[in-house]
């Protein structure tokens, strides 16, 4: 059997919607043919704008809206460097008429001709998102309703002033925006249709395009000749044709073309100024003639675009992900980090625990992350983990839960460290090395893992007579606050009741405890609020549970980390073909199978395709087949559609369909905690945008 072949056309219409949005600046055939020009400029390229609103709506929509934030803090973003950018040719062309006239532009028309996409993109994005919230079919009715009212504006307005109250809402309207294309009328409505997603087979498609273009062409004509036209982004036929020809694209769409996706956005934003110099230049050269010709400018624009574009892939080529890597999401954890502060009692703080990495997310970039999100503790596990953190500027306190060697009291003081006193021998050791060590002393309440017995008073004073000590904290940890049976409660009580215990005689006996705390995730999760200062938050703040098993108190967390792979080959095996180690798999049928870009090396249990591990290709379960090898994997695609180049899904969302840690720690017969902490350092790490 052919494999089909596919491609990122998505990413590769993204260019040719560019090419048009700068045809209709420059009118290059406006010197031969007018009516050409016309249905170049005017009816094929007004099919540009929407499409980068349908396709940044599809996106939007496959997250469940949950990047709509960082979608519109990097829209303004770079919508504020564009208006920086146009400010020299707005001040020589005198363009801004007072500070009204500037917060218009800058609010709803774009500080430059063409900038009023940004605007309208992140008002249309809000709204779509906030109408999403009402179902697929009243959203698309109701942006439907503001687009004809932003039509009668638009191509129709000779024809809808003819009504008085008609006439009076234009008028009025046009006092605040110059057209209705803005992010009332026009951008909510294609952001729909790519969250709808709408996907036919593909001759619906092209006929659907083919023929609703056609009437478009019609149309478009049909208002030039009655002359009614007031600007001509709006045809009625518009989003119909939008929606066939994304169907079309997204039908034959596979993997991305990231060079692409960068030089469309360059030669969107900088074609105006390579106009403005390309048009300069060549009056003082060539003329006047060739300097107003719109061909000519239209072609000095594309290659002033490709030429800044060589230069940018020289000195920041693009990153494309590797065979397999973790992505990322920083607003997540940011999200999460401030949801379990919210969760605490007052005067008590988060201490976000980053040890093995942050649990495979990466401790420099998560504690950076969570700096800013108002996070000033943290914890480590050994000293390396605490020194490396220092040195990439993590500032606040640093506790290292777990033993350093006395000889290295040293480097703790050094990089301003904090570090748990493993048991009495211990804190006598490191006050030995005259450092004057910060500590917190760790407690033993019936873990039986580190720390001073909570019974043992006379340890606990001797420790506080040691001046190489400085101690900051005292705190402990629970052995079963994970469990809610009547046995593991009690002792769970019984713990909290030796620590608080051990701390009142602390204070009475005029010894300062410090910093209290003893609760981790699930202390949180389980248990009533607690009267201490810090509460040591690991797994939790990553957005995930060790285990699927039953938590009192639920958060409103979100997953930090998707796990994706790289589908590097695709075959066929007919009925009875064997395929993989041991000939492990044995087709049943014919069979279509993709061979994914990860394997054990990369962290995952060799037998996880005998626990019946799948990945999400483009929405759909896929179950892994034979023996996974220490780099690759197999998977069964038969019910799918799948290419190389594809990204494979094994931990997060994909579409509609999700694989949670919870889930796949199950199938592999361990915890979270380890699946996640134990991922291969050969992995890639992808912070989202925004991160």
């Amino acid at each position: 059997m052919t494999e089909r072949k596919k491609t990122p056309l998505l990413d590769n219409f993204r260019v040719w919607a560019a090419v048009l949005v700068a045809a209709i600046h420059t009118s290059p055939l406006a010197a031969w043919t007018s009516l050409g020009d016309f249905f170049l400029t005017r009816i094929l390229a007004r099919l540009a704008v929407p499409f980068f609103f349908t396709v940044s709506g599809y996106f939007l929509a496959k997250n469940e809206w949950r990047s709509i934030g960082r979608f519109l803090k990097k829209s303004a973003l770079l919508y504020g460097a564009c208006v920086l950018l146009y400010l020299p040719l707005n001040l020589l062309a005198g363009h801004f008429s007072g500070p009204t006239d500037f917060l218009r532009r800058l609010t709803v028309d774009g500080t430059f001709y063409h900038l009023w996409y940004f605007p309208a993109v992140i008002l249309g994005a809000f709204l779509a998102w906030q109408l999403s919230r009402l179902g697929r079919i009243p959203a698309l009715c109701i942006a439907g309703v503001l687009y004809l009212a932003g039509l009668g504006g638009d191509s129709y307005y000779g024809l809808t002033v003819q009504i008085p109250a008609l006439e009076r809402f234009y008028t009025a309207f046009f006092q605040i925006a110059s057209y209705t294309r803005n992010g009332l009328f026009f951008a909510p409505l294609f952001f729909l249709i790519g969250a709808a997603g709408y996907r036919w087979s593909r001759r619906v498609s092209r006929t659907g395009f083919l023929i609703s273009f056609a009437a478009m062409s019609a149309e478009g004509f049909w208002l030039r000749g009655l002359g009614v036209q007031r600007h001509d982004s709006m045809y009625l036929f518009l989003p119909l044709c939008t929606m066939f020809l994304f169907s079309l694209l997204l039908g034959k769409n596979q993997g991305q073309n990231l060079p692409a996706r960068r030089f469309s956005l360059l030669l969107f934003v900088v074609h105006p100024w390579c106009i403005a110099i390309a048009r300069s230049a060549a009056a003082r050269t060539l003329g006047v003639l060739v300097a107003g010709n719109g061909l000519f400018q239209f072609c000095a624009a594309l290659g002033m675009a490709a030429f800044l574009e060589g230069i940018c892939s020289h000195f920041a080529p693009l990153r494309p992900k590797a065979r397999a890597w973790r992505e990322l999401d920083g607003d997540a954890l940011a999200h999460n980090a401030e949801v379990l502060q919210a969760a605490l009692p007052e005067g008590c703080q988060l201490m976000a625990v980053v040890k093995a990495d942050a649990y495979g997310h990466g401790a420099i970039p998560a504690a950076r992350r969570l700096r800013k999100a108002g996070v000033q503790a943290f914890a480590a596990a050994c000293l390396s983990e605490a020194v490396a953190l220092r040195k990439a500027g993590i500032r606040g306190t640093i506790l290292i839960l777990g033993y350093t060697p006395p000889e290295d009291a040293c480097q703790l003081r050094r990089w301003r460290l904090t570090q748990a006193v493993a048991d009495a021998a211990h804190g006598q050791a490191l006050a030995a090395q005259n450092q004057a060590v910060h500590v917190h002393i760790a407690l033993d309440t019936g873990m039986h893992r580190l720390g001073i017995s909570a019974g043992d008073q006379d340890a606990i004073a001797a420790l506080y007579r040691l001046r190489g000590l400085k101690i900051d904290g005292v705190f402990s940890h629970l052995a079963v606050s994970d469990c809610l049976d009547a046995d593991s409660k009690a002792y769970t009580a019984q713990q909290l009741k030796r620590f608080y215990d051990t701390i009142t005689w602390m204070r009475s006996s005029g010894l300062n405890p410090g910093r209290v705390h003893i609760q981790a995730s699930y202390g949180l999760w389980n248990l009533p609020e607690q009267p201490c200062q810090y509460a040591r938050i690991g797994i939790a703040l990553y957005g995930v549970q060790s285990d699927r098993g039953e938590i009192l108190h639920k958060l409103d967390l979100q997953p930090v980390l998707s796990l994706r792979a790289r589908v590097v080959h695709v075959q066929t095996l007919a009925a009875g073909e064997t395929a993989g180690y041991g000939r492990a798999f044995q087709a049943e049928r014919e069979t279509r199978l993709a061979v994914v870009s990860i394997g054990y090396a990369d962290g995952l249990p060799r037998d996880l395709p005998q626990r019946g591990g799948e990945v999400l290709l483009h929405g759909r379960r896929c179950p892994m087949v034979g023996r996974m090898c220490m780099d690759q994997l197999l998977v069964d695609i038969t019910n799918a559609e799948a290419a190389p180049g594809d990204a494979a899904t094994l931990l997060g969302r994909c579409g509609g369909e999700v694989i949670t840690a919870e889930a796949l720690a199950a199938q592999c017969g361990t915890i979270t905690n380890e699946l996640l902490s134990r991922l291969g350092g050969r992995l890639g790490r992808y912070w989202v945008p925004g991160a």
